[in-house]
């Protein structure tokens, strides 16, 4: 079953001027972004309406340092660039979760969200 979500974007593989995925979270209660799942590879339209959107992260983001895996079970790491987790976008999900709360398919890309503010995105929950 799949359903439509929003989500903050809080880093991109690829590049700010050509993102190729989004790394997305949700604030907790506390107003933590908590990562919650990566996009599909957006289309080359997809990544140009986001682009302008981003911008890199300021100090203190709070997924410095963390390490994203590539798939499912394997080791490989990708190489992501983190934005300023302001941005929120609409996405379909399917609705199965991971034991920590992460959504455990890619989400599909659906359009910006520049209407919503991070702090009215839904919350996370496991």
């Amino acid at each position: 079953m799949r359903e439509s979500q929003n989500a903050i974007v809080g880093a991109v593989t690829s590049s700010l001027a050509a993102p190729r995925s989004l790394l997305l979270g949700r604030l907790d209660t506390e107003g933590r972004l908590r990562y919650v799942g990566r996009s599909t590879t957006l289309s080359a339209a997809a990544g140009a309406a986001v682009a302008p959107l981003l911008s890199p992260a300021a100090g203190g983001h709070p997924w410095t340092g963390w390490t994203f895996s590539a798939g499912w079970g394997t080791k490989e790491t990708l190489t992501v660039t983190l934005v300023q987790p302001d941005l929120v976008v609409e996405v379909d999900v399917d609705v199965a979760r991971d034991s920590a709360g992460r959504w455990r398919h890619p989400a599909r890309w659906h359009r910006t969200r520049p209407d919503l503010s991070p702090g009215e995105a839904a919350r996370f929950s496991v």
